[in-house]
């Protein structure tokens, strides 16, 4: 990875104690509430711009559009596993700013399509659109569990749960306002604003991360590597054996593949079981996105309560019963309501796998850690999407029976199910996270690759 320069500054052995007066957490946070309100621009800018401009009228169009999420997805299943060994070996602040810059110039070059676009080919286009897209989730793929090991840095123990909750109900922010930007921008000023706005804020990060203090804790001594092959097995090693980064990748995937289902049928819910328009999805897309923001701030209140372990077995469980309750709705309004509880039941969720995380494991292993279970959530999406969207076209198409007088059709029935899995998994996790507190500390002295990893 690159060096860049980094701010020079007197660097501090231990995180400040209060978001309020943590100067690294609020630059962090700055650069990262503008970088993915302009990513959020970008992907609906792109999808758009294929499906309306490039595509338009063309029978391959929708596989054109679906294109740009094999193009972003295939990167987190073959770089980011391999990623995390990097990111436990490199300087983790030069490996965000090497990673936004790189964005900002990947992004900014596909400028030369609104300018010269009339003289290329369709192919050319999305296959410059597709590079584009897969360069930068491999850059993400190094950002990401650097970001994670940075705020472990930077924020003390007794504040992660509530930084984590501030960053996810921004990110919950960023999806609601963001995608409805892209359209005017496209549309009114032009795809070249939209593709402006999302490079400069990556420059934006840069800048944030550039001027942040870091403790010298986070610039690693270099040392002998045992190779890369034993690092990334050490990695894996570890993370089987910690009884709370299973049960938190357990609960990752499964509320992954709840989302997956609710992304895919929901349109088709929308107008057979609520009998309502597909216009209507966005505004119950925002629903849970509210729910969402709220859970999330709430979550630090929660753990402090309950526990984070338990609060985060009992998210899952709670978002359970209320799919189950959501796949019974008729009507649009009582639907609505119970989106927004799915949100704030999966916001406390969200913010304490990142807390607990960050509590389990060391430093030196963070990046591998994460790198386990970024690709699995991925994986968990592709496959929970390719699996109902089948389901509801194969084996339960035209399906629709009565039990105890009670209607059943394919979309409750498989949103059933995963309220069904959702609980299950909560239940299944409960042991492993019995007593885990936001404060917990990591995992005991176990021994790594010949190296003692604390």
């Amino acid at each position: 990875m690159a060096e860049l320069p980094a701010a020079e500054s007197p660097a501090t052995d231990s995180p400040t104690s209060g978001l309020r007066h943590n100067k690294n957490w609020q630059l962090l946070w700055l650069g990262q509430s503008i970088s993915i309100t302009g990513n959020y621009i970008f992907d609906t800018t792109v999808v758009l711009w294929i499906a309306t401009i490039i595509a338009r009228g063309k029978p391959w169009g929708p596989a054109a559009v679906g294109g740009v999420l094999i193009a972003a997805a295939v990167p987190a299943l073959i770089v980011g596993p391999v990623a995390g060994v990097f990111v436990d070996r490199w300087n983790r602040r030069r490996i965000m700013m090497t990673s936004d810059v790189c964005s900002a110039a990947l992004i900014a070059s596909l400028l030369v399509l609104p300018a010269f676009g009339s003289h290329l080919s369709a192919a050319i286009k999305l296959g410059m659109i597709y590079a584009v897209v897969a360069l930068a989730a491999s850059f993400t793929q190094f950002f990401a569990p650097s970001r994670a090991a940075i705020i472990q840095s930077v924020v003390a123990a007794d504040d992660r749960v509530r930084a984590m909750g501030l960053l996810q109900s921004m990110a919950s922010f960023a999806a609601i306002v963001g995608p409805p930007l892209a359209a005017p921008l496209l549309f009114v000023f032009g795809v070249q604003w939209a593709l402006v706005i999302d490079a400069a804020s990556f420059l934006v990060s840069f800048a944030a991360i550039w001027t942040m203090r870091l403790p010298s804790a986070e610039h690693l001594a270099p040392s002998a590597r045992p190779g890369f092959r034993r690092e990334f097995a050490a990695g894996l090693r570890f993370f089987r054996s910690s009884p709370v980064l299973v049960a938190l990748a357990v609960g990752v995937v499964v509320a992954t593949f709840g989302a997956g289902a609710i992304n895919v049928l929901m349109v088709y819910f929308l107008k057979v079981n609520l009998h309502s328009a597909p216009r209507w999805l966005g505004t119950l897309d925002a629903a849970e996105g509210a729910g969402a923001i709220v859970g999330a701030l709430l979550a630090g209140w929660i753990a402090a309560k309950v526990g984070s372990g338990r609060a985060f077995w009992g998210g899952l469980v709670v978002c359970g019963v209320v799919l189950i309750v959501l796949s019974r709705a008729t009507s649009l309004p009582v639907a609505l309501a119970i989106m927004a509880c799915i949100g704030l039941a999966l916001g406390p969720v969200n913010v304490l796998v990142g807390a607990l995380l960050l509590g389990a494991t060391p430093q030196e292993m963070l990046g591998r850690v994460t790198s386990v279970i970024a690709p699995m959530q991925q994986l968990a999406s592709v496959l929970s999407m390719a699996g109902v969207g089948f389901l509801a076209s194969t084996a339960l198409r035209g399906f629709n029976t009565r039990v105890g007088g009670i209607n059943f059709g394919p979309y409750d029935v498989i949103f059933a199910g995963c309220g069904l899995v959702f609980v299950a998994a909560g239940l299944a996790v409960i042991r492993p996270l019995r007593a885990r507190s936001d404060s917990a500390s990591p995992e005991p002295t176990t021994e790594v690759a010949g190296q003692p990893v604390t």
